[in-house]
């Protein structure tokens, strides 16, 4: 049987380039970094490179970068450490209705606290409107946190138009760019960007291994206590594998981007194209212009998404119907349900992302695969009974 893994927006498999420099630091070069002896000293250094990687592919300053353990943790620490920092100058945070449950959770969770936040909403393709958004700004506004490219339906947000209009308030702005890395090329400079999150795993790096990236002279309070690692701004022995494999991770992101970003195109022009042409009741999700080179979403009226991706893993095709933060819940996506679907259709959504390991002969394998399945499961469906005796719509 074969086995086709297009689930990149949930992880991606390590580069070998990426694990063999990370191999030495499990057992050869296994000193503390804090130490000051020479074991940890190089390994010290070997840190210290990961960090001035990510810094240069940001257009930042090594000392900008924090290391953590991924995407959520980065969240935390900006919202959180950003939000009890300034609240003596306002209480409240802007956000959207499509932001990843790290952003949202902790945003709740900043509610209890006595800070008011804003949900801003998108439009039919997952774009944040902008005039909704700048009618929130207040006084009190001390924090715009917006992701930079939806993690289920690819869409790209206006970073740069939203970044500007955070300068000209005066008001941090932080952004989710876990999807983003390793698909775009970000300079936090020229968008404007104070914070900025990115996990390993999205773009062949290890799990566990992620950064936050803080503007010069913003001031943040620290999430870990109990180290100075971090420039005393996150506590505990460093990750060095996962640090170094990050490092190395992103630096083969950006060899040679351009050409990453034309073979997902192809990927997902290509799997759009047949998938459109060969099933019928299906809608597109997300942005078609401004959206992830290798993101695909797509809603299968009269199925369950479950069923779906049960009978896709029995094929060997390994997908998803959304963040897999979420995976284990019964509810319709939050993202889908806010660009507008119905929970019928909602139910019915299939994330395929394409990553560089893919081909289109997988791409073909797929669409054979789903032409099958969703005849099958239609044939089971009342709802697709009716459909076609014309009882509903």
């Amino acid at each position: 049987m074969k086995s086709i893994y297009v689930d990149n927006a949930a992880t991606t498999k390590v580069d070998e380039e990426v694990l063999t420099e990370m191999i030495p630091y499990f057992s050869e070069n296994y000193g503390n970094p804090s130490s000051i002896y020479s074991l940890g000293k190089e390994n010290k250094k070997a840190v210290e490179l990961a960090r001035e990687r990510v810094a240069k592919v940001l257009n930042a300053n090594p000392e900008e970068i924090y290391f953590t353990s991924g995407g959520s943790e980065s969240d935390n620490m900006a919202l959180k450490g950003i939000a009890f920092a300034n609240k003596h100058l306002g209480n409240h945070i802007i956000t959207s209705k499509i932001e990843h449950p790290a952003i949202l959770d902790t945003c709740k969770f900043l509610e209890k606290q006595g800070f008011e936040v804003s949900y801003i909403d998108v439009d039919e393709n997952g774009i944040l409107k902008l005039d909704d958004f700048k009618k929130e700004i207040k006084d009190t506004t001390i924090l715009i946190s917006i992701i930079f490219a939806n993690n289920e339906i690819g869409t790209i947000e206006p970073i740069k138009e939203i970044g500007k209009i955070a300068k000209e308030n005066k008001i941090i702005f932080h952004t989710d760019a876990v999807q983003a890395i390793g698909n775009v090329n970000i300079d936090v400079q020229e968008l404007n960007i104070d914070l900025l999150s990115l996990s390993a795993h999205k773009f062949h790096g290890p799990k566990g291994s992620g950064a936050l990236y803080v503007r010069k002279g913003i001031k943040f309070e620290k999430f870990i206590n109990g180290g100075h690692q971090e420039r005393n701004k996150r506590a505990g022995t460093e990750n060095v594998a996962g640090i170094v494999g990050l490092g190395k991770a992103i630096e083969i992101a950006y060899k040679d981007i351009e050409k990453h970003n034309e073979h997902l195109l192809s990927l997902r022009n290509y799997y759009f194209e047949e998938v459109l042409a060969k099933i019928p009741y299906i809608k597109k999700n997300g942005d078609l212009k401004n959206r992830l080179p290798g993101n695909t979403n797509v809603s299968f009226r009269f199925i369950e998404g479950e069923g779906l991706l049960l009978n896709l893993d029995l094929k060997g095709i390994y997908a998803s119907s959304g963040s897999a933060c979420t995976s284990g819940s019964l509810d319709p996506s939050h993202v889908l349900l806010a660009i507008g679907l119905t929970h019928e259709i909602a139910h019915g959504s299939l994330r395929v992302t394409f990553g560089k390991y893919n081909s289109k002969d997988e791409v073909d394998y797929i669409i054979d695969s789903l032409v099958e399945i969703v005849d099958k499961l239609r044939n089971m469906s009342p709802l697709y009974e009716d459909f076609l005796e014309g009882e509903i719509k």
